[in-house]
């Protein structure tokens, strides 16, 4: 079983769709004339300015919105999946996160603006999105199949990248805490953990975007700065090292085998596995954030399409990077070749730092994991509206909370080859209709700045 999910992995994230997530990327980046460099400034001002804004929306404001994205982002991807692409691809593996993380900050850009541009009101009036809208309204009829294809691929990858994996990493967490207060792991105790936070995840779920927003605006903003100051304080510890990690990483993209000692010798194994692990952790390309993105309470798409880029350049250039530096300074023993997962990156702090850290990382790996089974939820219940109705996402609701009881007794290994795998495949509808709707897209921009005499930079 190991080795057909091994190989569909490789067909999915091989060549072709490489080309088609970079193409992309490349495409709109000319289209928009690299609009995730020269607009950034002003989108992480209106970020800020976000920050110190109180909230008065009767529904999604702009920040429940980010946030709610950010908590499916930011999640396990940015410390376990971190580490799992330093020690399968080397640390080249980082380069092609960054330029992945460049590429999709456009693309994320793309997908948010789109999605509030063609969601539509539900029964109860409020904003609901997504590629699903954005394929059958933007690129007509005649293509709701393949918003069909992407809700299937979408509502298969909520029990896998948005819950079981999560929750495997909510469990170690809690785990890991237990661990240091003289408790051991029973397979009991993962059980009634995976009972008890599946019910907590039911109520959330069950309370609509507004009370996932809310939850995740406590939640991420939190985790994200505990996580990021513990980084900078081994990075300061370890800062005459960072010279030598960064040329390792350069070397690492292009020769892998000069820094692995052979165990790692093509360079697009560094290529693949950053690519992959870079979507896995940013979601840039597969259109799942603008579902969130889309309940947003905005004047206008652009302006939400600011927050997409910024979630990106926090998610993959910010946390993820940080995340990679520390592992690679630490001077832990780095088994390349084996996916470590979280593991390497608590060991990476705990070198650094002392073993009373590892609690500290469980409690942000514990936070994360469920702030994105939230985010993924939501996806998950757009999904199934789509498909099945009110009924059909009512329903996901239940087998959302079900599975996370069921994930937190499973086996981690296999869930994360399935996971990448409908990654790739939720990414090719998607994808195809970002280029499709490139000309939309560029009415939007000159829209905004004509409007609002809306300025990017």
């Amino acid at each position: 079983m190991k080795a057909v999910l091994d190989g569909m992995n490789r067909l999915v994230w091989g060549a072709p769709a490489l080309v088609l997530i970079i193409g992309v990327g490349l495409y709109l980046s000319l289209r928009t004339k690299f609009l995730q460099f020269t607009a950034l400034p002003g989108a992480l001002k209106a970020f800020v300015r976000q920050l110190k804004k109180k909230d008065t929306h009767s529904g999604v404001s702009s920040y429940q919105a980010l946030c709610t994205a950010l908590a499916a982002t930011v999640g396990i991807g940015n410390i376990a999946g971190v580490a799992g692409a330093i020690a399968i691809g080397g640390p080249g593996a980082v380069f092609w996160m960054w330029v992945c993380g460049f590429l999709g900050m456009i693309t994320k850009f793309a997908e948010v603006t789109l999605a509030l541009r063609y969601r539509i009101r539900s029964s109860d009036g409020k904003y609901i999105g997504g590629p699903m809208y954005m394929v059958e309204k933007g690129m007509g009829s005649r293509w709701r199949w393949l918003a069909v294809v992407y809700c299937f691929f979408g509502v298969v990858a909520c029990f896998g990248v948005g819950n079981a994996t999560q929750i495997n990493a909510f469990v170690s967490g809690i785990n890991g805490i237990s661990a240091t207060l003289g408790f051991r792991e029973s397979l009991l105790g993962n059980l009634v953990i995976g009972i008890l936070t599946g019910v907590f995840v039911f109520i959330l779920l069950s309370g609509g975007a507004k009370r996932i927003g809310v939850a995740a605006e406590r939640i991420v903003p939190f985790a994200a700065v505990g996580y990021l100051l513990l980084c900078l304080i081994v990075l300061a510890l370890r800062s005459k090292d960072l010279p030598y990690v960064f040329h390792t990483i350069f070397e690492g993209a292009f020769q892998p085998q000069a820094v692995t000692g052979g165990v790692i010798g093509s360079a697009f194994t560094a290529l693949r596995v950053g690519a992959s692990r870079g979507v896995f952790t940013n979601e840039a390309g597969m259109g799942t954030a603008s579902i969130a993105h889309a309940s947003a309470d905005v004047r206008h798409p652009v302006e939400q399409g600011l927050m997409g880029l910024v979630e990106v350049f926090i998610d993959t250039i910010v946390i993820c990077t940080l995340t990679a530096l520390v592992i690679l300074c630490s001077g832990v023993r780095i088994p390349y070749g084996t996916d470590t997962g979280g593991i390497l990156t608590t060991q990476a702090f705990c070198a650094v730092l002392g073993d009373w850290v590892s609690v500290l990382i469980a409690i942000f790996l514990c936070l994360f994991a469920i702030a994105t089974v939230l985010g993924w939820g939501l996806y998950g219940i757009r999904c199934a509206q789509y498909l099945f109705g009110e009924k059909g996402s009512k329903g996901f609701i239940y087998m959302q909370a079900f599975m996370v009881a069921v994930g937190a007794v499973m086996g981690t290994g296999t869930v994360w080859t399935i996971s990448e795998i409908v990654n790739g495949l939720m990414a090719i509808p998607n994808l195809i209709a970002l280029a499709y709707l490139s000309p939309e897209l560029i009415r939007q921009l000159k829209d905004y700045k004509h409007v609002f005499s809306g300025s990017l930079t």
